[in-house]
């Protein structure tokens, strides 16, 4: 089967794949729809994250590529509820927009293991977050 996922420097050596952080392991969403994939895509962009490009590939070597890294995956039905992604990212990603490096991933802090205060925004910053999103809209 055919699914979406999320890839920064899509191509290059400096490839890296979208994942969400739950706790200490990190999943890679693997959406049937492309349209799904997009509009995720451009919430992520509405937090400021570089923009990632939606690729097409085979649900076989995604979860090759998750066994082989320790991570896992899942997948996101075509129609099915909006997956949102989480209020807060990590601070420091293993993956970085501007490095030349080999492939390595960048990761989201789940909005589940926020500590209330390390996690605080200030209300600028969510204002400028509703901004963004209310454009996607």
């Amino acid at each position: 089967m055919r699914v979406f996922v999320l890839l920064f420097n899509a191509g290059t050596e400096n490839e890296g794949i979208h994942t969400i952080r739950i706790g200490d392991r990190d999943k890679v969403l693997m959406f049937e729809s492309e349209d799904d994939a997009n509009r995720f895509a451009l919430m992520l962009e509405a937090q400021d994250f570089p923009s990632p490009t939606v690729e097409e590939i085979d649900s076989e070597e995604i979860d090759e590529f998750c066994a082989s890294s320790g991570y896992e995956s899942e997948l996101v039905p075509a129609n099915g509820s909006l997956v949102l992604p989480p209020e807060v990212n990590v601070e420091k990603t293993d993956w970085e927009a501007d490095k030349p490096e080999e492939s390595s991933t960048k990761t989201e802090e789940s909005a589940d293991n926020e500590s209330p205060q390390a996690g605080e925004m200030s209300e600028a910053e969510l204002d400028k977050i509703r901004r963004k999103l209310e454009g996607l809209l």
